[in-house]
Formats: C-alpha cells, structure tokens, sequence
C-alpha cells in the first residue's frame, strides 16, 4: 500500500471539512481551510514558476502557516527542503546553495545574502487566496519520487542532506500511528521546532490519522502547556527527555496532576534514562509513555512503552524493539550480521525496512557506505536479547577505549543516574594523563544536593561497575550542555574538558549564580534571624532606580499565618483567574513591596528579590520567586491581610521570596545559549 499525506488531507477535507487540523494560540485550521491553503500556496508557487522536483528551502515556524507552505509545496511535486527558524543567516545560505533551491520562502531578514537568494515571504504565502483559475490539481507522485531533503543538525561538521522518497514518508508517519495506537480522536500538543525528524514524524501522523495537531513554540514555560492542555482538551504531547525534566522542575507538585491528563506522552531525540523511566512511571500510572527511537535517516523505528518495562531489571534500560516492517541487525567488526550478541559483545545497527532514506543529497561516497543492500548502517553501538528488545551502549565514536577494553558511557551514565545525589551526569573519554590506557572516562556530574561528594559517588559506582569502567575524574557543571533538541552536547563537553583549568578560577560570586536553584520544598525547621538579617541586608544593598529606595521589606513567619495567606490567596486568584501555583509552606516569607507612586517600583524589587535569591544559596538556604499578590494585593481581602503585616495602602506586592531549609533539590534547568548577541 502506497499514499500520501495531502490525499489524505483532501479526503478529511470532504469527510471531516469542519474538524480542526493544526492549532496555534487563537490562529486554527481546520481541514477544508488546510486543504484551501495547500492549493494556494501551490497554485502560487506555480505562478513563480517553480515546477515539480525544484528544491525550496522555507523556515519551520511553529505555525499554521508553515504547514500549509510544507505541503503546498509538494502539492506541486517540488521538494520541501527544511530549515531551523534560529539558523543563522550565513547557514541558511550555505543551505540554500548545497540544495540547489529555487526559491527560499522565510521572513527571516537576510540582508548581507539577499541579493544570491530567491526570496518570498512566509506570511504573504500564507495570506494567499484559493485560487480561482491555475489550479491543475494534485497528481500522485511516483513512490520513489523525492518528497523532502533534511539538513541533519549534528553538532560537527557539515550538514547531511537526507532525502526521503514519498514511500519512505509514508511509511514513517504509518509506522508511527501503529506503534502509538493514534487515533481521529487525538489531540497532540506539539512544542518541539518542525524542522527535526521527530516533530516531523508526529506532525504528519497525526494528519494522517485525522487527528489535531496543536503547535506551541517551545517548552519554555511550564504554564504554557496547561495553558494549552486546557483550551484544546489535548489527549497527548510529544517532548524530549530533557524537556520533560524541565516541566517537572517547572511544574514540581503539579506535575503528576498536569501531566497525567495526557493519553499518552511520546519521548524522543533521547532516551529517558533509567532512573527517568522509573519515576514517570510512579507519577503519571494512568499515562502511556512511550520512547522512541529514530534518526533523520529512518525515521521511528523502534519503541517502548516505558510501563511495561520499569519494573524489569534489564529491559527498563531498553532501547525499544522494532516496529513492524522494521528489520535490525546487529554487525560485526568485519559488517557481518552477527548471530548473539550482548552488553560484552555489542556491534553496530543495522536497519531495513520501506522507511530508510534514498541516500544522502550530493553525497555518494557517504551515501554508498551508510546504505548496503537495502540497510542502514548506523553509528550507534547496540545488543538484542531473546525478546527483540536492543539496547544502546553509545555512539561507535563516543566509545571509550580503555587499555583495549571498551566502555559504553550510556551504561555508566545510566547506573550513576541512580545515585539520589546526582541530578544528571554525562560521561565522555580523555586521554589517559599516564599515557597508559589510552583513555579514561570522565564525569560530568550537576548535583543535587550539598551533601554530594567525589568519594560517596565512587563507592557507589564502585559495587556496579567493573574496575576499568569507573570514572577517573569528576567535573561538576551547573548544567550540562545540550543542543536544541535537549540531546547532551558530547563534543561541548569534550572543549570544555580541554579548558577545565578555567572552571577552577571562577570566583564565589559566579559560582553562586551558576548552582543556584528554585526551591519549592522546604524542611520543618525554622530560618534563624541572624540569616534572615544577612539576606535582607543583601536585600537593602540592591540596585534602585535614583536611590529612592521607596521598598518595603515584609517577613512573615509562622505556619498559621503564611497558611492564611495562601488559602486567601489561592481561593481569589481562582476566582479572579489568576494563575496561582508554587506556592508551597515554606518556613518564612518576605513580601517585597514598593511605593506605587515609584514608576520604578517593579525594577528595584526584583534587583532586591535576586539579592536574597543568592545570598539564601550562599548559606545552604533554598528560595523561589512567588509573584500571585502581584495582581491580587487590591482585592479587599488581601488587603486587609497586607494592612494587618503594617504594609501601607499605597504600596504594591511585586513579589514574594520563599526562604528555607531545602528538603528536595531544585531542578538545573537547561539555558539557552542562542540569546547573546555581541555586535561590534
């Protein structure tokens, strides 16, 4: 069986013509209006004089207009070539160029470059009319006709081109509805960017299957997903492990009730490691997780449900067993199937099936040895066991080669995951400083909690692993690095292992700024008054707009008291709408206020509440930014409260600070590298 996606659209088109298909904030189409927009586009692409094989590079916005460009273009036979929106304008041209495109559809300003591009904006696109006259209508594509070119994004060396026939298309996305079970009746949040394989996988299942897309531009805020959640009635979301730890950190207490809304949760672009495995499926019982693996070059192939597995002492570290229609073998050395294999005898993967690429675009030589025979040779190093499930040990290239014996860091990362000090870790190989091993491996370690120590991890290693695969060197990091798509930068790690003597030199004050967490949980133990005084003495030492130091510093202590500010609060802000959560029973809280008649007022409270952040890190305190009253200190009710503390009519709560003793560590959440900007 052969078919394609825009078919299927235009068959939901006048089956289900009123049923919304792709849904971004209040912006919806529904299938009659995608199939509109797909004939439009095309039919304008047309006028341009783009004809069937032409490569046209667009940009993949989280948008509904991104879609109807996606499949506009191959609704005249042309090749949809993808593009990051955040791709930098030299590397969009650098793109533009390997592909041999016609056209480039963005409204990405391209200004040193314009004058070598065909330009066409996005939303003028968007914005075109069905076509009254021009249309010669959609003709079936040969099975074996290109469909789409992916740019690989890897983190060294020049993008690949994977090209993806029709068959290939079709077969990825039917791959997917079988494996997950996906129905009409889905409605999936989709926060993940649309040039990457794994949205790309889920945003034409979906389609296909006649279900919803909801689209959002990221995982950057936790409340945008209840949001979401909320107004669409959303059965499902696809995420990446280190998104989901960023939701968790977010959502803390309401994580379990937020998340376990979900039908199910689609985890790829990673593997969820054992001790994540483990805990979702404690949190979310009622929610099917399901971790997938998949590449550019194959789309999913293998999955997991992470439930069935948890309990199971191997197979919770599985890395799924194939779909069906997908084939795998194990190779040897010598690229030799081989008949067993194990965690001590491991080889490269091998895949076949009607959903592997054509071959990489202008690339022959590296298209000739990664396909042999109708299979995908991989560069991951795997084993299977009786039950068809394969397990990862890494990357062939990230293998750690130690005096002739080999060291998977997946296998090390995954045991020290375990180790309740640890938040994350990540594991790579250095030359051995003795010159006598080769390698060694090194840890990466993000802690997550005071009490950690060099010599607590080891022992506990040192009772799971054997001798050769212990780590010889532990380098704590605020955060590990990772790319876009939460995937753990190797080769990052690897410079700054190269540089770890500028690390040792980072004075107190950086040190602070780069481990503080929000803490949400606190012990039942009182903040002595000589370190609330520290911590308001940081407070009055902050910056203020013209000296006018107009703030009000609050402390409120005891449980009676800050429990009636809470259920006061709670119930108003539910009343008023008001997003209300983190709010938890901390030991003491500082109201921080300012005169209204200061139209700096805002400014110098936050400068003041981050004083007290990182001066409670800096005595072993935890503290979180809480800001309800920040809309809600007029409501007669929590005036009267605010007027009881001595805080005067004429001041605003901006926000509060919860302080004290931590009785679970914050969650080192992933920041964004792609903001700063240097301009000469």
């Amino acid at each position: 069986m052969f078919d394609t996606l825009i078919r299927r659209v235009f068959e939901l088109a006048g089956s289900e013509p009123d049923k919304t298909a792709v849904a971004f904030k209040k912006d919806s189409l529904t299938y009659r209006m995608l199939a509109d927009k797909i004939r439009a586009a095309g039919v304008t692409l047309v006028r341009m004089g783009v004809t069937r094989g032409d490569r046209v590079l667009f940009t993949a916005l989280s948008k509904p207009e991104m879609v109807a460009a996606y499949l506009g273009i191959q609704y005249i036979g042309a090749v949809a070539v993808f593009i990051d929106k955040n791709s930098s304008p030299e590397s969009a041209a650098a793109i533009y160029g390997d592909a041999q495109a016609v056209l480039f559809i963005t409204d990405k300003p391209m200004k040193e470059h314009g004058e070598n591009l065909n330009l066409f904006s996005l939303k003028q696109l968007y914005a075109s009319d069905a076509p009254q006259e021009g249309d010669c209508g959609y003709t079936m594509p040969d099975e074996n006709e290109t469909a789409e070119l992916l740019f690989t994004t890897g983190t060294t060396g020049k993008p690949k081109g994977v090209i993806l026939s029709y068959k290939a298309v079709y077969n990825i996305l039917k791959n997917t509805i079988e494996g997950i079970g996906i129905t009409p009746q889905e409605r999936l949040l989709l926060p993940l960017p649309l040039n990457h394989s794994f949205a790309l996988r889920v945003l034409r299942a979906l389609l296909y299957a006649g279900a919803t897309v909801v689209l959002q531009n990221g995982f950057a805020f936790a409340r945008e997903v209840e949001l979401n959640q909320q107004a669409f009635d959303c059965t499902a979301i696809a995420a990446v492990p280190a998104s989901m730890e960023l939701l968790r950190g977010q959502m803390q207490d309401e994580f379990a009730r937020i998340m376990g809304k979900f039908r199910y949760i689609e985890v790829s672009a990673g593997s969820l490691t054992i001790e994540q495995r483990k805990r979702l499926t404690k949190q979310l019982p009622n929610t099917t997780i399901i971790n997938t693996w998949g590449s550019s070059e194959s789309g999913g192939a293998l999955f997991v449900n992470v439930g069935e597995v948890a309990s199971h002492e191997k197979q919770v570290g599985a890395l799924g067993r194939p779909l069906p229609g997908v084939m795998v073998r194990v190779l040897d050395a010598d690229g030799n199937p081989m008949e067993k294999s194990d965690a001590c005898h491991p080889g490269r993967m091998a895949l076949k099936g009607d959903m592997i690429m054509s071959g990489y675009w202008n690339r022959d030589e590296l298209t000739a040895e990664t396909l042999q025979d109708g299979w995908l040779i991989t560069s991951d190093l795997v084993y299977t066991d009786g039950d068809g499930y394969v397990y990862m040990l890494g990357r062939a290239d990230d293998i750690i080669n130690v005096g002739g014996e080999k060291v998977s860091p997946v296998e090390v990362e995954n045991i020290a995951g375990e180790y309740e000090l640890l938040r994350e870790c990540a594991c790579i190989g250095a030359d051995d400083p003795n010159g006598v091993l080769g390698q060694v491996p090194v840890l990466f370690v993000v802690t997550s909690s005071a009490d950690f120590t060099e010599a607590g991890i080891q022992s506990f290693l040192a009772s799971r692993l054997e001798r050769y695969k212990l780590p010889q060197l532990y380098i704590p990091l605020p955060e590990l690095p990772r790319n876009r798509m939460g995937k753990i930068d190797r080769g990052e790690l690897r410079r700054m292992f190269s540089e770890r003597g500028k690390n040792d030199l980072m004075n107190p004050v950086m040190q602070a700024i780069l481990t503080r967490r929000s803490i949400r949980k606190f012990l039942d133990k009182p903040v002595p008054r000589e370190l609330l005084d520290m911590l308001l003495e940081a407070a009055r030492h902050a910056p203020s707009g013209h000296n006018m130091q107009t703030w009000r510093f609050t402390v409120l202590q005891g449980k009676e008291r800050i429990a009636l500010l809470k259920e006061t609060t709670a119930r108003i802000a539910k009343e008023k709408k008001v997003t209300f959560y983190g709010f938890e029973q901390p030991p003491c809280l500082i109201l921080i206020s300012n005169d209204t008649r200061n139209p700096d007022g805002c400014q110098d409270a936050s400068c003041a509440a981050q004083n007290i952040f990182l001066a409670a890190h800096s005595y072993g305190l935890g503290s979180v930014w809480l800001n309800a009253l920040m809309t809600l200190c007029d409501e007669p009710e929590i005036r009267a409260l605010l007027t009881s503390y001595g805080i005067p009519a004429g001041h605003r709560v901006w926000c509060m600070a919860a302080v004290g003793y931590p009785a679970a560590p914050g969650v080192a959440l992933a920041k964004k590298k792609d903001v700063v900007f240097y301009v000469d």
